[in-house]
């Protein structure tokens, strides 16, 4: 290679340096700013009702928690304006929401912990027959499956509306897919659906050649911290509210990593029904498919049960089940 080409490689390179430099900028400034995301154990008296403070941050210079109805199960941002708060232990905040519907979640999750696979939540309680929707975005090159989401409009568009899904998101499935979630975005904007937001792990690590007991969040050297708050925080920064829930990568879990979720106020959420592994959902079912372009299968089988359904859905005889109330009547009875 000659002198001119060296320069003009390094010209280019230089220039190619200088525009993704921009790019990350606009995107960065496009983001919301928040800063000092952490846990945080307390009340808030919030007009009527109690609520349970899980974390708190600054957006603006104004300090904000994210909190949950433990009633309910829904999260809700707030101001520290908004209502009084009161910092409590862990301990202290259990014994005063004790026997509402969150804790008893939170309670009947831990003692589904055992199996080194499917721990936490994997069945709902419907009024009537259906399921509940999980779609996993784990990290991937190929796009979102928004087959999935068409096909969910167009059966549903005259019973159910939005139509209630949970996403199962993960912090590097964000970063790059930004045309795609801002589809999403647009989707839950237009009351087409209703996202809950599940935290799917930060990085979601998996190596093909690692035992499932080394493998996921097994894997050693994992920072649970992060994998939990950096997702979350990413979720904020793209304006999204996250849920009360996590899914585990791969569904693989132990003990002490149960636990150490737990310790966040947030609740495991498994499923009875994986299509792509051949199990079939009844009534109540938590299913789970991935949207990310990597389970085709799952994605075809999925079709195929909206399909077989479809005149039971014109006739209101089986629905979508929002995630949060599914689990909140479930463990409020």
């Amino acid at each position: 290679m000659n002198r001119y080409n060296i320069i003009v490689n390094r010209l280019f390179r230089g220039l190619l340096i200088c525009f993704l430099l921009i790019i990350s900028v606009i995107a960065v400034k496009a983001q919301i700013v928040i800063k000092n995301y952490s846990r945080f154990n307390g009340v808030m008296q919030y007009k009527t009702k109690d609520l349970l403070i899980l974390r708190k941050m600054e957006r603006n210079a104004h300090l904000l928690y994210l909190a949950v109805d433990p009633q309910t199960l829904n999260t809700l941002l707030i101001s520290a304006a908004e209502g009084k708060v009161i910092p409590m232990s862990a301990a202290v905040v259990q014994d005063h929401f004790n026997g509402t519907p969150y804790f008893n979640a939170i309670a009947a999750a831990g003692k589904q912990s055992i199996a080194l696979q499917n721990a936490g939540i994997t069945h709902g309680f419907p009024k009537e027959k259906g399921i509940t929707l999980t779609i996993d975005l784990c990290p991937s090159h190929k796009s979102l499956d928004r087959i999935i989401f068409t096909q969910l409009m167009t059966e549903f568009k005259k019973i159910e509306q939005p139509v209630p899904i949970a996403l199962s998101i993960t912090g590097r499935w964000m970063l790059t897919h930004a045309d795609d979630l801002n589809w999403l975005k647009e989707l839950i904007r237009s009351k087409q659906i209703n996202v809950t937001w599940v935290d799917h792990s930060y990085n979601h690590h998996f190596s093909p050649a690692s035992p499932l007991r080394t493998n996921f969040l097994l894997e050693p050297g994992t920072d649970m911290n992060f994998e939990i708050l950096g997702t979350e925080l990413t979720m904020l920064q793209h304006g999204l509210l996250p849920s009360v829930f996590f899914r585990f990568p791969g569904l693989v879990s132990d003990q002490q990593v149960v636990d150490k979720v737990l310790a966040y106020g947030i609740i495991p959420v498994g499923s009875d029904a994986w299509l792509a592994k051949g199990q079939q959902p009844s009534a109540g079912s938590i299913v789970l498919i991935h949207g990310n372009g990597n389970e085709p299968v799952g994605v075809a089988d999925f079709i195929k049960l909206l399909k077989s359904k479809s005149p039971a859905i014109m006739g209101k005889q089986w629905l979508m089940y929002d995630l949060t109330e599914s689990v909140g009547n479930e463990f409020g009875q």
